[in-house]
Parts: structure tokens; C-alpha cells; sequence
């Protein structure tokens, strides 16, 4: 038996006890995988601490370190995502609409849970506690496969977790974890229609475009993030310069993160000189077109069509003066991946045009794209960025891991 198919079995028999669960059962396994969590940090970081090393050892990046890294805080917060979940309505049993037929049937649309969601990412092992919670509340089982990287971090937040859910009187195959990273058992897992109902992949474009090519399993793409800044001509340049710099370096490594800052030529030269000395405190790294490099000098590597189209995910940014508010946008339909995209401006019609006409999940105005984040969106902790257009797009939470049905109520009627 194939590895995924064990795994798969567990689950499919026992999706039908938490899409059956009560709210309140479902709240007192939150609750309890909270609770777990900070009675368990010490183990919990001593295992993250493998990990660390682990990366360390293979010349792994600074910023990627700290997509890996847990801290009593960080533990902190995601056992406090957990709570947030409590809080926030049950999705399921939702009547979204409802109506009484003329032969005297009734119809009544119910959102109810997924079944089985298979989720598969890369480096952060928050990403385990917030898909698994986000699954339990919506009803679905979980199969969770992380990266090779976060693999005993992984390990010991499954077992917390399904320590909390066997105490709360379920199944604990409710939420499960891919221990084998081997590319074999990803690729039975793309391929496991007969288990997983839906397949969420979390982590770079790499990893994305390998599931969406390979996969049998229907895909919700979630995002690289090849995020812009547009500073128009009418914008407050402190403001601009303030909201570039948190997009940019708050926390370079992950999706929402900016990779790309277009400036109207006509501000150009007041602009990139401040925020040129904002960067200076995390040693961004320019790359930018030859105005760029007229404004600032040799210091800015000149930057080509690869810059333009890659996410960095570090303190890397590409730059380019464009001459009005169309040429941004151009650029963006461009080289976006359709994540999140801000426009800085004190002008209503060019904020207006720019979110009408630019065709991704977040479209901003005057504020940082860091907020593309269901927490931040009041989502609760959140599975994923979706980019796509079918059936969900930006922050996905708890409405976002459900689907519908029918109920249809008659009196014998026939056709």
C-alpha cells in the first residue's frame, strides 16, 4: 500500500466526525491544541532548534532561516491564532440562500465542509498549526505535508496536536502529517483523488507550479507574491517612503512582502534619494532602471527583465521610473503574479483608476500590502493566499475551506 493511501484511508474515515461536530466541540479542541502549545514550548523550540542547525549547516539563507525559526513568541502567537478561531463564526450550516419552487418543493443552499484537505508547503511550521486549526474549525480532516527543512518542528506540533484532539474525544487521524518528504510521496499525494477533495499548496513558485502541473487532485494556487508600489505623482513622499520601507523590510521573506517600487518620473528625483536612505538601515539592495541609476548612481545595479519578474525574498528590490500612472499599471499586468499591488497617492481618480484596472487579489491604496493576511483581514489565522480566480482569491479562511450543497424538501412530488 502506498504510503499516502494509509494516510488517506485514516482520513476519509474519519472526516465524518468533525463535519459533524458541534461548534462547541470543535472550539474545545482549539482551545486544547492553544493550551498544548504553550504547556510544550521548551520541547517544541528544542526541536525547532534541530532544524536551525540543519538549515545552517546547508548555507541556507538568513531571511529563509527566519521563515523556520519558532520563538516562545511566535509559539505565542500561533497558539493565540488558535483563540482568535473560537472567536470567530462557525461557517458551517450556513444558509446562503433559499427558495420555494412553484410545485411546492423548498431548495435551500447550506455551506458545509471540503472533506479532506490536502495542504503541502515549504519552511514555516506555523503553517501547520494554522492549517490544521483552520481545518477543524470548517470541519474538514487535514493532511498536512511540510518541508524536508521543518520536519521535527513539524513532528512535535502534530503530536501536541493530536494529543489535544484525542483528550477532546476525537479521532486524532483528524489532523495528520506527511513524516516522508520523499518527491515520491508528494507526487501521491498531487494524485490521491481518491482521498483529498482539495489541494492547497503554500510556499514558492517553485514548489507551486510543480503541484499545478502535476496534480490530479483539484488545486487552489496560492501566491508568489511579485508584489508592486506605485508612487504617483500626487503622493505624500513620507508616506510613500514609510509604507515602501514596511513593505519592503518588515519581513522581506514572505508573499506579501514588496519586490518591486514604480515612482512617477515627475517625483522621481525627491523620492528615491529618501527612500534610498530609509533602505540604508537593512542594506536593501537596489536594482534599477537607468533613471533609477541617473537619480542614485553606480551604487544601483541595473536591473533587466529577470528583476522585474522575480520575487526575492530578501532585502532585494527592483526599481523603475515610469512616466505616468497607465505605464505602471502596464507594467504590473506585466510582471505581477497577482498577489497584492498599493498605489500611493492623494489623488481620488488615480487611486480609483488604479484599483479598477489592476487585476490582482489585493489592490491597495495609501497602505501597506503586509496587511494581505486573513488575521490582518479579521479572517482568523489563514490557509493561504489564493491568486487565482476559481473559487476563492486573496486570504483564504474559514468560509474559504467550505463548499455547498442542496437541501430539497417536498411532499412526493415527481417529473
Amino acid at each position: 500500500m502506498a504510503y499516502i493511501d494509509d494516510l488517506g484511508k485514516r482520513a476519509v474515515e474519519v472526516k465524518g466526525r468533525i463535519a459533524t461536530a458541534s461548534t462547541g466541540e470543535k472550539n474545545r479542541i482549539l482551545e486544547e491544541i492553544a493550551r498544548n502549545l504553550r504547556a510544550n514550548v521548551p520541547e517544541i523550540l528544542r526541536e525547532n532548534e534541530k532544524d536551525i542547525g540543519a538549515a545552517r549547516g546547508h548555507g541556507i539563507s538568513d531571511t529563509m532561516v527566519d521563515r523556520l525559526r519558532l520563538t516562545e513568541e511566535r509559539i505565542s502567537g500561533i497558539a493565540n491564532a488558535c483563540m482568535e478561531l473560537v472567536g470567530l463564526e462557525d461557517p458551517v450550516g450556513e444558509i446562503l440562500e433559499g427558495s420555494l419552487r412553484p410545485n411546492g418543493m423548498r431548495i435551500t443552499k447550506v455551506r458545509v465542509p471540503m472533506g479532506v484537505v490536502g495542504i503541502i508547503y515549504e519552511s514555516r511550521p506555523n503553517v501547520t498549526v494554522d492549517a490544521a486549526a483552520l481545518c477543524i474549525k470548517s470541519g474538514n480532516a487535514a493532511i498536512l505535508r511540510g518541508g524536508k527543512e521543518a520536519i521535527h518542528s513539524n513532528k512535535i506540533l502534530m503530536k501536541v496536536m493530536q494529543q489535544a484532539v484525542a483528550a477532546c474525544g476525537f479521532p486524532p487521524e483528524i489532523v495528520q502529517l506527511v513524516e516522508d518528504t520523499s518527491r515520491e510521496v508528494s507526487t501521491q499525494m498531487m494524485r490521491a483523488n481518491d482521498y483529498i477533495d482539495i489541494l492547497i499548496p503554500r510556499g514558492g513558485a517553485g514548489l507551486i507550479q510543480a503541484i499545478v502541473k502535476n496534480a490530479t487532485v483539484p488545486v487552489i494556487e496560492t501566491g508568489t507574491g511579485n508584489c508592486h508600489i506605485y508612487v504617483d505623482e500626487l503622493a505624500d513622499l513620507d508616506m510613500a517612503v514609510d509604507i515602501t520601507d514596511n513593505g519592503k523590510t518588515q519581513r522581506p521573506s514572505v508573499c506579501n512582502a514588496l519586490e518591486t517600487c514604480l515612482v512617477h518620473e515627475g517625483v522621481a528625483e525627491a523620492f528615491l534619494p529618501k527612500l534610498a536612505d530609509r533602505f540604508q538601515a537593512h542594506q536593501v539592495e537596489i536594482r534599477g532602471c537607468e533613471r533609477t541609476r541617473r537619480i542614485l548612481g553606480d551604487k544601483v545595479i541595473p536591473a533587466g527583465e529577470e528583476d522585474y519578474a522575480t520575487e526575492f525574498l530578501d532585502y532585494v528590490m527592483s526599481v523603475r521610473v515610469v512616466d505616468s500612472i497607465e505605464e505602471a499599471i502596464d507594467h504590473i499586468g506585466k510582471y505581477s503574479t497577482g498577489h497584492s499591488e498599493c498605489i500611493v497617492t492623494k489623488d481620488y481618480d488615480h487611486a480609483e483608476k488604479f484599483q479598477r484596472e489592476v487585476d490582482s487579489a489585493c489592490v491597495y491604496v495609501n497602505c501597506s500590502t503586509r496587511f494581505t493576511d486573513g488575521g490582518e483581514f479579521g479572517l482568523g489565522a489563514e490557509i493561504g493566499i489564493s491568486t487565482q480566480k476559481l473559487h476563492v482569491r486573496g486570504p483564504m479562511g474559514l468560509k474559504e475551506l467550505t463548499t455547498m450543497k442542496y437541501w430539497i424538501n417536498g411532499n412526493g412530488q415527481i417529473r
